[in-house]
């Protein structure tokens, strides 16, 4: 939890599936940045498989905004060969081009692929709909966690046609 000029404040991180079905839900403070929460979602990706072996740890792409563009963010996916579809942010393209030769080959872009990105945004949408976390009447971290995930819960069992 921060404080920021508005109060206290918080963000909601998550990774979905190609569904729009949240797999890690995590809170962190609301003035800081998305792409430091990156690898603290990446350790705790973990999908079971349905029969015998380890758990997957490893996507085959990752779709995300210019807010996750950065050298280590790259770096990271590249050394576990995850496609990234991140587009570059037009500052980097600026610093990159300004450096001539040193600046080094633009980053592989798939834009055909990164309009599927709307389905992270629509998971996002159904979260703020949900008027337990819209209103934000927890006072703490660990309260407001229970209630994302409890959505992420939610929206699994709506999937799964379980319940509603």
């Amino acid at each position: 939890m921060g404080r920021s000029r508005g109060g206290l404040s918080t963000k909601i991180h998550q990774l979905v599936d190609g569904h729009g079905h949240p797999l890690v839900v995590l809170v962190g403070p609301g003035q800081a940045g998305d792409a430091p929460m990156f690898p603290h979602l990446m350790a705790h990706l973990s999908i079971a498989r349905p029969g015998p072996g380890r758990a997957r740890t490893r996507p085959n792409r990752i779709r995300a905004d210019k807010a996750y563009s950065s050298r280590a963010i790259r770096g990271h996916l590249r050394a576990r060969r995850i496609v990234a579809v991140i587009p570059e942010p037009a500052d980097q393209q600026g610093h990159r081009k300004r450096r001539g030769s040193r600046g080094g080959r633009p980053p592989a872009f798939d834009s055909v692929d990164y309009r599927n990105r709307n389905v992270v945004e629509r998971g996002f949408c159904t979260v703020k709909q949900w008027r337990g976390l819209a209103t934000r009447y927890d006072k703490l971290a660990l309260t407001f966690r229970g209630g994302a995930v409890l959505k992420a819960i939610v929206t699994w069992l709506q999937a799964l046609g379980d319940t509603l």
